[in-house]
């Protein structure tokens, strides 16, 4: 398969590394570029077989059609969502691929630990006993246990995110499309309306894809039927969340605290150091001065392990389109949905 050449955008150092210990044996032939990949720099990809893309990666219409005629086969995304790439343009043109599953413990795990640094102040603590000030004033939090925590989505992160929560002693209340009924009871949750979820969760998570249905899921309206100081995370997508009816909330105390790994507009920052520049986005720039708001840059799925699952996922997903005309970890174009279980169980038309 050494014949086969992947052009790798947005590369970095942690990426080469993972990529080519996974590489060892040179199955492929992997160029990186340390650029995104855009209409602008599409003109990269000639002469390759297929391209490597990740969450700020440019795939829209003009850019897959540019694709398509430098003889690119194969998007290969090395993430699990995909609001990114323009399916419709993608389909019957270039087959696309995604790791559905690289460590759902790792987002999981970091969505818990925005709640718990929120809740007790550890970041605030931490930057306060550097100055070698000792005093708690303004650091009271909540117990856990017991309260109501709201979760959007109960894929596998959503799951694990679950038992987590439940270990706490929390009542969990969860909201999906298509509810697992038999998890549910397993873990001891329960299924529920949107509205229902708003009104009664004292903490909501949200695990979800970003989609036309799910797009500004927590909006003007939605957030007026939460419960006055909620607390608010996101490790999904950021186009879930309406920034500027969350500055609203956050601005008249109904939101309580907010904890994001993911932004709408991050693919203009995030990933990136901006330490000696000014943000000229006023959204991220204002969020930046909440006191009780936490933003990390999409490093929910920064794990050692995840790192690991990622690459070995993505290029078996190569040599799985290669082998495979339909790849198990090809997006289903017609639904607008991956691995799409409609499909499997025939209802997908």
């Amino acid at each position: 398969m050494n014949d086969i050449k992947i052009a790798f955008f947005d590369a970095k150092p942690y990426d080469k590394e993972s990529f080519d210990s996974e590489n060892w044996d040179s199955r492929y032939s992997i160029t990186y570029f340390d650029s995104r990949l855009t209409e602008q720099t599409v003109s990269l990809t000639k002469g390759f077989d297929v391209v490597c893309a990740f969450v700020n990666d440019t795939i829209n219409a003009p850019v897959i059609a540019a694709l398509k005629n430098n003889g690119i086969r194969l998007i290969a995304l090395r993430c699990a969502g995909y609001n990114n790439v323009d399916l419709k343009q993608a389909y019957k043109n270039i087959h696309v691929v995604r790791v559905p599953a690289y460590s759902p413990y790792a987002v999981a795990e970091h969505a818990v630990a925005l709640m718990l640094s929120l809740n007790r102040k550890i970041h605030k603590a931490y930057s306060r006993t550097r100055d070698s000030n000792f005093s708690i004033n303004g650091f009271l939090g909540f117990d856990m246990h017991g309260k109501t925590a709201g979760v959007i989505g109960t894929g596998h992160i959503g799951q694990i995110l679950i038992s987590i929560l439940k270990g706490f002693g929390m009542n969990v209340v969860a909201y999906d499309k298509f509810p697992d009924h038999e998890r549910a009871e397993e873990l001891q949750f329960s299924y529920t309306d949107l509205d229902t979820l708003l009104g009664t969760s004292d903490i909501i998570s949200i695990h979800c894809p970003l989609n036309k249905e799910t797009h500004h899921v927590i909006n003007e309206v939605s957030i007026s039927k939460m419960k006055d100081d909620v607390m608010i995370i996101n490790t999904s997508r950021g186009g879930l969340i309406d920034t500027k009816a969350l500055v609203e909330g956050l601005k008249s105390g109904k939101i309580g605290s907010a904890g994001l790994d993911v932004y709408e507009e991050e693919s203009d920052y995030f990933f990136e150091d901006f330490s000696s520049h000014i943000i000229s986005d006023d959204i991220l720039a204002r969020l930046l001065t909440f006191p009780n708001v936490l933003i990390t840059s999409h490093q929910g799925f920064f794990t050692k392990e995840a790192l690991s699952t990622i690459a070995k996922t993505t290029l078996n997903n190569i040599a799985d389109f290669i082998k495979n005309d339909s790849p198990e970890n090809e997006i289903c174009y017609r639904c607008d949905s991956v691995s799409c279980r409609r499909k499997k169980e025939g209802k997908c038309f």
